[in-house]
């Protein structure tokens, strides 16, 4: 199995987790920070979201996005950037009344979500291939097949390369539309999520299952969740994946030991040279994924 794998760390998410652990990064320092202690230990792609500096919780702001971008373009490491272009989905529905929208709801249209890609042209961003019941209770994360043409056509025109993510079965076979529309540039771009629910359980099956539709010549990712983050590492590299890691997905190195997002990524390397391949550079992952390297 002597390949290049692409290793992403996915540095801070917007979920709920800065009271769960102190590593997770919430200022623009911090996330920068973390992004190159990242990429020094050997990651080839950063995935960034922002937080509110008050609250912690998940931002599209801007400017956040543009201070964690110079931090990370001006260090002496150059990391593939992956901005999240998922944020402005989130509907929260009262079941009683399901015309009305509760706080917590932040719904915007496919080409607002993409404010700080417009501006910041980072290598990769992800576009999320449907809409899914987010976790229990009554969130819904809404990205229609409209909303996703029309995201992905202005990310091709703007020279970016989508991460396509793929929560379900359902999300791939739109996705794969996309890829036939010729929305999206070659080689196609995957990263299967698996464990978010309810979208696809952790099952190794399924990742098969799922590898099985891809297009020919496609390049994918997938990561598991939580306990199942680095055990998914292996998964993802035997069935020809490269691989994702970090405190977005979990906040744990084993049992009771909370990591910080330089370990796990210290950790999926070793898991991959363990299994006879080699970690990517960020040079080699640009070549990889045809990709110029941005100024």
């Amino acid at each position: 199995m002597n390949r290049k794998v692409i290793v992403t760390c996915a540095l801070t998410g917007a979920g709920d987790t800065t009271g769960r652990s102190e590593h997770v990064p919430v200022t623009p320092e911090e996330i920068a920070k973390d992004a190159i202690e990242a990429a020094r230990a050997g990651a080839s792609v950063v995935h960034i979201h922002v937080r509110d500096v008050e609250t912690g919780q998940g931002s599209r702001d801007v400017a956040l996005y543009r201070e964690v971008v110079r931090l990370v373009r001006d260090s002496d490491v150059d990391p593939l950037i992956n901005l999240t272009a998922g944020m402005g989905g989130d509907l929260f529905l009262d079941p009683g009344e399901p015309t009305k929208q509760l706080p917590g709801t932040d719904l915007v249209n496919g080409l607002e979500r993409l404010a700080h890609v417009e501006e910041l042209r980072p290598e990769i961003c992800t576009i999320d291939c449907g809409s899914l019941n987010f976790g229990e209770g009554s969130q819904v994360y809404i990205s229609t097949p409209d909303m996703l043409r029309e995201g992905a056509a202005r990310i091709k025109e703007l020279g970016v390369k989508p991460e396509m993510e793929i929560f379900d079965t359902g999300n791939l076979w739109f996705a794969n539309i996309m890829v036939e529309e010729g929305l999206i540039a070659p080689p196609p771009l995957y990263q299967l999520c698996m464990g978010i629910p309810y979208g696809a359980p952790v099952n190794a099956g399924l990742l098969q299952a799922m590898v099985n539709m891809l297009p020919q010549g496609a390049q994918w990712t997938s990561f598991a969740i939580g306990r199942d983050q680095l055990p998914w590492v292996a998964q993802s590299v035997l069935l020809g994946g490269h691989v994702r890691v970090g405190l977005e997905d979990n906040l744990y190195l084993s049992k009771g030991v909370k990591a910080t997002n330089a370990q796990l990524t210290e950790r999926a390397i070793q898991i991959v040279k363990d299994l006879g391949s080699s970690v990517a550079t960020p040079d080699e992952a640009r070549e990889i994924l045809q990709l110029e390297k941005k100024a």
